[in-house]
């Protein structure tokens, strides 16, 4: 199948998703997840009505960006992103989704507050505990975001997660329930109820995701197809 196509059967299953939850498709904004993807592969996704392009790595990011990939779709920044690297996105991307750490707030807007811009952010949360992940705890996550709110350059707009590896269908469902709870928990309390996403899904589990509320999900075999990590 062809981008196109596969975006259009990723829409449709989106569709059946919300319905199932009560909820409307057009709630729901499909990034691609275009890691590892050329920069034709991206106009093929952008052509296709893509909402969002996301990219996992700096370089690769800068690459394309510069091949003029991404024109006519906002740009993510989805991946771990090291402190050393942020000047090099701060201004090319909308939203960086993946911030993890007091510390890379600060370099955001250090970043940010030199290039006289306010950059958009998403607080990642680790929700499964999990060692090799970044992301803040859900403990340490509302302190967090009331730290965020001290730095001008940076507005935070919702959260973020990578749940752990599915052992079962549908095991994921009740991370996803409890990124939900304390998005709602932060937005009201810290943010006048003005979270707009809640970033959570991907090829596996973007229905289960949707159902437990989530406003954003990142896809990218499911569009661009398996990927070569031989290459």
């Amino acid at each position: 199948m062809s981008i196109a196509e596969n975006v259009q059967a990723v829409r449709e299953r989106i569709a059946a998703a919300a319905q199932a939850a009560g909820r409307e498709a057009g709630e729901i904004t499909l990034v691609g997840a275009s890691k590892m993807n050329d920069a034709a592969a991206c106009r093929e996704a952008v052509a296709a009505g893509i909402d969002v392009l996301g990219e996992n790595r700096v370089q690769e990011l800068l690459s394309k960006y510069d091949q003029h990939a991404y024109d006519g779709v906002p740009l993510h920044f989805i991946g771990h992103l090291q402190r050393n690297k942020v000047r090099q996105i701060v201004g090319k991307v909308s939203l960086i989704q993946s911030v993890g750490s007091a510390e890379l707030l600060e370099e955001i807007e250090k970043c940010a507050a030199r290039s006289g811009l306010v950059q958009e952010v998403l607080l990642e949360v680790n929700i499964g505990g999990e060692e090799s992940k970044s992301g803040f705890g859900s403990r340490e996550l509302f302190s967090a975001a009331e730290a965020a709110l001290e730095h001008p350059h940076v507005r935070v707009c919702g959260l973020m997660t990578i749940p752990p590896v599915e052992t079962e269908k549908g095991g994921n469902l009740p991370y996803f329930q409890k990124v939900r709870d304390l998005y709602v928990d932060i937005s009201s309390k810290l943010f006048h109820n003005e979270f707009k996403y809640l970033s959570m899904g991907m090829s596996g589990d973007f229905e289960e995701a949707i159902r437990a509320g989530a406003t954003m999900v990142r896809v990218g075999t499911a569009i661009f197809g398996a990927r070569d990590y031989a290459k």
